[in-house]
Parts: C-alpha cells; structure tokens; sequence
C-alpha cells in the first residue's frame, strides 16, 4: 500500500449514479489491475490520478455495485466530473461488448467474465499512457507504480492535493535523461527520452494524430518510437485510446493462451492470429477479463 500524500480538502462523498455498476473486485481490477498505475488502494477506497485529476473512489456503503466518488474542492466540479466520465470511457457500452464476446462456446472466458463482471476498459490520455507502458517492459506492477510517482513528483507540475501529475512529453525532453536514471528506470530511461526527441521533431499535433488514426496505421507510428514493441503499442491502443481490437499478449496472456486454450508450442504471431480469429473484433476486451481472471486464479495461466 502507498503512503498517503498529505491530505487536500477533499468533497463529500457523491454518488455516482449515472456511472458504471462495478463490484469491489471488479472496481479494483480496472482502476488497479494493470491498465493504469497510478492507482493506490486505501481501506475504504481507492486514490488516483491522470491529467489533472485527483479522484477517490469507492462502492457505495450498502451497495453492491453503485460507486461514489470524492474529488479536491475546486471551483469547477463539472469539469472532473466530465473527465471522470471520460476516463471510465462512460459512452461505451461495455455490457454490449460483453455479450457479443463468445463466451458461449468458451467456457475459459465465461470463468473469466463471472469473475469480474463488469470490468472496464479504461480511456486513459494516450500520451500518459504511452509513458506508462515504456516503463512497464519486465518491470512488476507495484515497481512501474513506484517509478511513475518519482517521476511525477521530479517533473511533474503540482495538483490540487499537492501530488503531482505525470510530466508532459515536452517536459521529458527539455529535462534530459538524467532524472529518469535516477527514477531507477534503466535501459528504459534512454527509450523513454529518445521517444520525448522524437514527439518533438515530429510535431505537438503528432499524438492527437496517430491516436485518430485506424488500428493498424496508429500501431505502424507508434512502432517506430524507441522501445516500442508489439506489446507496447497495443497496450497503449488499448487503454489510451479505446481500439479494443488491440490485443496485447504479455508474459501472462501467452502462458493464458498455450495452456488455458491448449495452444503449446505456438509462436506468438500464430497466439496473435487465434486471438484475432477466435475472440474478433473485441479481442482487447477479452483479453483483459483473461488477464484479471489468471492473476486472480480462476483460469490456468
């Protein structure tokens, strides 16, 4: 568990009631389980941030599955609100995708759908998220978690609740690589700074571009950036901009695949094409209820 920065004001606790219905296990799997990590967990609630947001958020007391959130007192409640809508990605119907999944002839992501009903995709901002996913190559979760605060509290400018966001890219650059070394990222360290030269010569725009791009064009440009693989460049289409036909296959997803679907001895291109073919256009969706459910251990991995 992180240590709780110093505490801001924050609102009385609202209800959500125009958001997701999410469980407890199913609210921590989504905001904590791997898509995003800046996510800490508290005994009554969870605390996290991206942009300029700070938000706590919890399953209402007496509920099964209603949240409430609480934010630092500002003068511009609407507009977190709008940013918390976004970042749960509230205009997507995640029930639909579900069912269109084929979980009825698929009894390893039934397993995986029963226990996380109603897990989420995250829209997380693409350039936060593209960060996020170059720290994250052989790293652990609670490792990535503690790399992006000392990041954020380096070069990263203050929020409400005196944290601190994740640095712009811009900021990356004009700070150099030294203070990502130090930020115990490693070899990652130079990916990281030569991809903040790279977003600089191409461009402020170049971002917003390939995150409107299709699928298949926005991960050839993202492939292009030092560091970026297969792997990261489906994370970050993903999670940080919606594409849930993107299917990233880590460690995790791969050992999901050999032994959960008896696939041993397939190379990752065959895992990728039978990911594609057998889950389709969702094949994102159904790859994070896979993860979930493995770490969790409901389903062989």
């Amino acid at each position: 568990m992180s240590s709780q920065p110093k505490a801001a004001h924050f609102s009385a606790w609202q209800r959500w009631t125009e958001g997701p219905r999410l469980n407890h296990a199913s609210l921590i799997e989504t905001l904590d389980g791997g898509q995003a990590f800046r996510w800490a967990r508290y005994p009554d609630y969870l605390e996290g941030r991206w942009s300029d947001q700070v938000f706590r958020i919890k399953v209402a007391p007496g509920s099964s599955d209603l949240l409430e959130y609480s934010v630092p007192v500002s003068p511009e409640p609407t507009h977190a609100l709008n940013a918390l809508k976004h970042y749960f990605a509230c205009a997507v119907d995640f029930a639909h995708h579900t069912d269109c999944l084929p979980w009825r002839s698929d009894p390893v992501l039934t397993t995986a759908i029963q226990a996380f009903p109603g897990l989420r995709i995250l829209r997380q901002p693409f350039a936060e998220c593209l960060f996020s996913f170059l720290c994250s190559s052989t790293k652990q979760i609670p490792q990535i978690k503690a790399i992006h605060e000392i990041v954020a509290t380096t070069l990263g400018s203050q929020l409400p609740d005196g944290s601190h966001r994740l640095p712009t890219w811009p900021q990356i650059a004009a700070a150099g690589e030294a203070p990502l070394r130090a930020a115990k990222l490693g070899y990652r360290a130079r990916y990281i700074y030569q991809t903040a030269e790279y977003i600089a010569t191409a461009g402020t725009d170049w971002l917003r571009e390939v995150e409107a791009m299709p699928t298949e064009l926005a991960r050839a440009e993202l492939l292009r950036l030092p560091g970026v693989g297969r792997k990261i460049a489906d994370c970050v289409l993903l999670f940080g901009a919606g594409r849930l036909d993107a299917f990233p296959i880590d460690t995790w997803v791969e050992k999901i695949l050999t032994r959960a679907y008896q696939l041993e001895g397939w190379k990752l291109p065959q895992l990728q094409q039978f990911a594609n073919a057998h889950f389709g256009p969702l094949s994102g969706y159904a790859q994070q209820y896979l993860f979930a459910a493995a770490r969790a251990g409901k389903i062989a991995s």
